[in-house]
C-alpha cells in the first residue's frame, strides 16, 4: 500500500476473553537477513518460516535485482541461489524497499562493499527516514553517494567499492541496523572490520554470520556494550534457516491477552533471543502472567511457546538500557501501561522519533485521543494507568503498522471502541494480524 491508496480504517471493541493457540509470522529481522545472506552465499539457501510481508518481499526482489535467484516453494518456504561475496550484479532498475527500513539499510551495507551502483527508493514514509547515520561509516569504507534527496534521504544513488576499506567503528547511537550495515560491507573488505557498541543491540547479524561460516568474534565492551570483529572475504557456506516467530509481532496478542479479562492463550515458537525480550521482562515486572513452555533451539535461536493469561498489571520504570531490546514494542507497552495501576515511565525513547513515524509523538497522540493520562518528558514517556482505558478515539497511524496494531489492541479491552484511520500498512510486518486476532476472539468492525 502507498500513500495514494484508499485508507482502510478499522475499529476494535471490547471483546470476551481471548482463547486458543496461535503462531505469529516469522521474525522480520531474521527474514531480511536470511535472504541477504542467501544472496551472499554461493549455492542454495533453504529458508522456512519466512515472513511474507511487504517489507521482506521487497528485500527478496532487491536480492533478485542484485543477481540471486529467489524462489517461493510453499507457504513461508523459499530458496535463494546466491552469487557469493564479491559477486553482485549491477541492478538494472531501482531497489524499491517500500516501507522497509531494515531491508534498505542492510542492503546499503551490501552494496557499499561491492563495485556496483544502485538506486535505493521507497514509499513516502521511508523517504522521510534518516539514512546518514548508516551511510557515514560506509563512506569511510570507500562507498560514494552519487545523489540523494535532502539530508541523505531516499531516493539515493549509492556507488559501492570493489575494494572496501576495513574500519573500526564506534556506533554513536545503539542501532543494530548501523552495526549490520558495517559488517555486511566488511564481508568484502581485505582484513578485519570492527564495530564497537556502548550499548549492545540485537545480535542476529553476528549469529547469522557464524551460521553461514564467517569468522566473527564478540566480546564485552564496557558495562553494557560489545566489540564485534569480522574477518573479511570469507567463503560463506549455504546453510538452511528456520525463521522463528517474531517477538515484535507476538507482542500484540501477548498484550491483548494480558489486558482482556478472561484471556488464556498460547503463542507458539516465539524467539527468545535475550536481545529481543525486553518487553517480556517488563511485562513480567508489571505482574504479567507469561509462562515459557518447551524452550528449545531452532535455526540457531532460542525459542519457546508462551502461555499468557489476563493479569492485574502495575506501573513500573523501564530503564533506558533496556530500550534496544524492545524498541519496536514501546507502542504496545504504552497500551499495557494504560491498563496498569500506577505510573509506567519508559526512559530513553529517542530512537522512536526516527521510525516509520515519530512513534513517540504518535503514541502520545493516540493515548490522548483515548483519554489516557500521559506525559512526554524529553525522550521519556510517562503513562498514568488507572487499570482501564476510556477509549472512544480514532487514532492517526501516520502510515505506521505498529501504531495501528497497538491501538487496535487497546480497543479490545477499553471502555469504548477504539478506531484507527488506516490498517493498510499492517501488511508490512503482520499481514495476518486481523484473522489471527479474530481467531482468538477479538472483535473488529
Amino acid at each position: 500500500m502507498t500513500a495514494a491508496d484508499t485508507p482502510v480504517p478499522l475499529t476494535a471493541r471490547r471483546s470476551p476473553g481471548l482463547k486458543g493457540r496461535v503462531r505469529v509470522p516469522g521474525d522480520k529481522s531474521i527474514s531480511h537477513r536470511s535472504l541477504i545472506f542467501g544472496l551472499l552465499t554461493v549455492g542454495e539457501t533453504a529458508i522456512s518460516g519466512l515472513l511474507e510481508g511487504a517489507d521482506v518481499l521487497a528485500t527478496a526482489e532487491a536480492c533478485r535485482k542484485l543477481g540471486a535467484s529467489v524462489t517461493r516453494t510453499g507457504e513461508g518456504a523459499w530458496r535463494v541461489n546466491g552469487v557469493g561475496v564479491g559477486g553482485l550484479a549491477a541492478p538494472a532498475s531501482a531497489l524499491d524497499f517500500g516501507n522497509a527500513g531494515t531491508g534498505s539499510r542492510l542492503m546499503m551495507g551490501v552494496v557499499a562493499g561491492h563495485g556496483v551502483t544502485a538506486t535505493f527508493d521507497g514509499d513516502a514514509s521511508l523517504r522521510k527516514r534518516p539514512m546518514m547515520r548508516v551511510l557515514a561509516p560506509l563512506l569511510s569504507m570507500g562507498a560514494e553517494i552519487v545523489s540523494s534527496a535532502e539530508g541523505g534521504r531516499l531516493p539515493l544513488v549509492l556507488k559501492g567499492s570493489a575494494d572496501p576499506v576495513p574500519i573500526t567503528y564506534e556506533t554513536p547511537v545503539p542501532s543494530a541496523q548501523v552495526k549490520s550495515a558495517v559488517l555486511l560491507a566488511g564481508l568484502n573488505a581485505p582484513g578485519r572490520t570492527t564495530v564497537i557498541e556502548a550499548e549492545a543491540t540485537r545480535d542476529h547479524t553476528e549469529r547469522m554470520l557464524t551460521h553461514f561460516g564467517a569468522s566473527v568474534s564478540v566480546a564485552p565492551h564496557g558495562a553494557h556494550g560489545a566489540r564485534i570483529v569480522l574477518d573479511g572475504r570469507p567463503d560463506l557456506r549455504p546453510n538452511p534457516v528456520a525463521v522463528p516467530a517474531d517477538p515484535s509481532s507476538a507482542a500484540f496478542p501477548l498484550v491483548a491477552a494480558l489486558i482482556t479479562p478472561g484471556s488464556d492463550i498460547v503463542i507458539e515458537g516465539v524467539m527468545m533471543n535475550p536481545s529481543r525480550t525486553g518487553l517480556i521482562a517488563t511485562l513480567r515486572e508489571m505482574g504479567g502472567d507469561i509462562v515459557e513452555l518447551d524452550r528449545r533451539i531452532e535455526g540457531g535461536e532460542d525459542v519457546a511457546d508462551l502461555r499468557v493469561r489476563h493479569s492485574a498489571l502495575v506501573g513500573v520504570e523501564v530503564p533506558a538500557a533496556r530500550a534496544p531490546s524492545m524498541i519496536d514494542e514501546f507502542p504496545v507497552l504504552a497500551v499495557a501501561a494504560a491498563f496498569a495501576r500506577g505510573t509506567t515511565r519508559m526512559n530513553g525513547l529517542k530512537e522512536l522519533r526516527v521510525k516509520e513515524s515519530d512513534r513517540l509523538a504518535a503514541v502520545a497522540d493516540g493515548l490522548r485521543a483515548n483519554g489516557v493520562e500521559h506525559e512526554v518528558e524529553g525522550d521519556d514517556l510517562l503513562v498514568s494507568g488507572l487499570g482501564r482505558a476510556p477509549g472512544g478515539g480514532v487514532v492517526t497511524t501516520h502510515m505506521d503498522h505498529r501504531i495501528a496494531m497497538a491501538f487496535l489492541v487497546m480497543g479490545l479491552a477499553a471502555d469504548a471502541p477504539v478506531g484507527v484511520d488506516d490498517t493498510g500498512f499492517i501488511a508490512t510486518s503482520f499481514p495476518s494480524f486481523v484473522p489471527v486476532m479474530t481467531g482468538l476472539g477479538a472483535l473488529f468492525d
